[in-house]
């Protein structure tokens, strides 16, 4: 059974300077989001039964959706998702395959409405077509060329335990013959990595890299009162949110591998010890799930209804967090010498995000396509803290601004002017996809500030903020309320792998067309932000 959720008090001696008592309310129901939609073309809460059978139904229709849509004979559509309008409108994400190889940038969504009319948004425009589907070149070279990609980036304990598969690559350029390789390892920070590389079948030449495991860092744990859901077992309670889909939270233990051992308590008053770190993640995940569902309309991660689950305890001082698609789980270390655990409810929104985008647009994590992704997780992450209204750790539009990473008191990165962190843009240019994409971001969280609050000098929770526009020009923000369900209609609904600046913008203002209408202030208002960022 599911335990009513209660407050109860940690007892945590080993935290930040700047950990503060707070007291915070999770909000729980059956609510769900109130898009204030002027045109009656917002998303409808689908149950998980119905989205299941929703995806079943396109799948049963794919091949008629195919031939419809203009693909060739030897391509075939798989459904991943399925998302209806309460205008009737249906939008069904697919992946696509080839000759039965999948095409890696193939990835499309048709949009229908009720009277049959179609539109397509597509991650390539290219025919998908090869000569041949028998490769030149053997698996064991793409497995060495892989091998060798993640030791250029000094990951150890590498290797590929699957053979390479055979792709069609198509997310750039002329759509060609190739491998994908997987290889495992641990990344010079001790974060695991799942490097993804591409290789071309016929000539051997490497043509894509793509770490999954993506990181991040955030506020110290906090102490204090905050509000658990738990599961009782016999006599005995442990960290499941039956609630939230069955969350549960582990203790690693120190290690780094397996799934740990489920956090159990006698007489379901947590904290103290090795249970602080347990107690901020598990009501991270909380809050992060309630964002989603009652803010947006999202039933967890995955939209299925079905909770992921946390790992705490992670190595020995490994100063990080990070989601895993793979495990479909979050994971904390205990920072500097084991003693500041990165369990705060900002690391969790950030990178519980990456599993959202993971499961939507599946932004390609390189290039303008991994700052949009980290972006993301950005946006997100800041709308979770506003929601969570915690008076001693207020919204705002600073980025990990509690952790004290550069060692003065600075965030690590700033929505407002992104610049101000030394490497991170302000504005796009031609040359942004070759920027780290913690520092690519730069441009869309500029973007998503602007949008909600404006340009020029303001001051929100404390906070002094002065965003400057790339032409000069004004914007007067339409409220962070409305630009975060923008951002989320244009991902789930318009973004692909390969979506970049010039496809943000057009997917946003579609975005907001569905939302406010096309010729709303809102609408005009994307548009001006997009343009004060210089993508015009």
């Amino acid at each position: 059974m599911t335990s009513t959720p209660r407050k109860y008090t940690l007892r945590a001696a080993a935290l930040v300077a700047s950990a503060a008592m707070v007291a915070v309310t999770v909000q729980t129901g059956s609510a769900t989001a109130q898009p204030d939609a002027a045109t009656g073309a917002s998303a409808v809460a689908l149950s998980a039964q119905q989205r299941v059978t929703a995806i079943k139904s396109a799948q049963a229709e794919a091949a008629g959706t195919a031939q419809k849509i203009g693909l060739g004979g030897q391509e075939k559509l798989v459904a991943r998702d399925v998302i209806k309008d309460a205008d009737g409108t249906v939008h069904t994400r697919y992946e696509r395959t080839y000759e039965g190889l999948p095409v890696l940038g193939g990835d499309l969504v048709v949009h229908e409405k009720k009277n049959g009319t179609r539109t397509v948004d597509k991650a390539t425009q290219a025919k998908i077509a090869v000569s041949t589907t028998d490769a030149a070149q053997p698996a064991a070279s793409a497995k060495k060329s892989a091998l060798s990609a993640s030791a250029a980036e000094k990951n150890t304990k590498a290797e590929a335990k699957d053979a390479p598969r055979k792709v069609i690559w198509a997310a750039s350029g002329k759509p060609v013959l190739a491998y994908e390789t997987v290889v495992t390892g641990v990344q010079k920070d001790g974060t695991p990595s799942e490097l993804h590389v591409i290789t071309d079948a016929k000539t051997g030449a490497k043509l894509f890299q793509d770490e999954t495991i993506e990181t991040g860092t955030g506020t110290s744990s906090y102490s204090g009162t905050v509000p658990l859901t738990t599961t009782k077992s016999g006599s005995t309670y442990n960290l499941t949110d039956g609630a939230r889909g069955g969350h549960k939270t582990y203790d690693l233990r120190q290690g780094t591998s397996g799934t740990g051992t489920l956090f159990t308590d006698a007489d379901d008053k947590w904290g103290g010890g090795r249970q602080t770190a347990a107690v901020d993640a598990h009501y991270g995940a909380a809050v992060t799930w309630d964002f989603y569902k009652n803010v947006l309309g999202r039933n967890g991660i995955r939209n299925d209804g079905k909770g992921a689950y946390s790992r705490v305890h992670y190595g020995n001082s490994y100063v990080n967090a990070f989601w895993q698609d793979s495990c479909f789980c979050m994971t904390y270390g205990d920072g500097q010498n084991n003693a500041n655990p990165l369990t705060a409810l900002d690391v969790a929104a950030h990178e519980m995000s990456h599993g959202v985008t993971a499961a939507t647009a599946r932004l390609n994590y390189s290039g303008e396509s991994g700052g949009l992704n980290e972006a993301t997780s950005d946006i997100f992450g800041t709308a979770t803290e506003f929601y969570a209204n915690n008076a001693a750790d207020k919204g705002d539009y600073l980025i990990g601004e509690k952790i004290n990473i550069n060692g003065d008191g600075t965030p690590l990165r700033y929505m407002d002017k992104p610049s101000k962190d030394g490497a991170s843009k302000d504005y796009w240019s031609s040359s942004l996809g070759n920027v780290d994409v913690h520092y690519s971001s730069g441009p869309a969280n500029h973007w998503f500030y602007l949008l909600s609050e404006g340009s020029g000098t303001k001051t929100i929770n404390g906070v002094t903020y002065n965003s400057p526009t790339y032409d000069n020009s004004k914007v007067t923000g339409i409220g962070r309320d409305k630009a975060e369900k923008i951002w989320y209609r244009a991902l789930t609904t318009y973004f692909t792998s390969t979506t970049k600046y010039a496809g943000a913008r057009t997917g946003t203002l579609k975005a907001a067309a569905d939302l406010y209408g096309a010729s709303s202030t809102e609408y005009k208002t994307v548009a001006a932000a997009w343009t004060a960022i210089n993508v015009k």
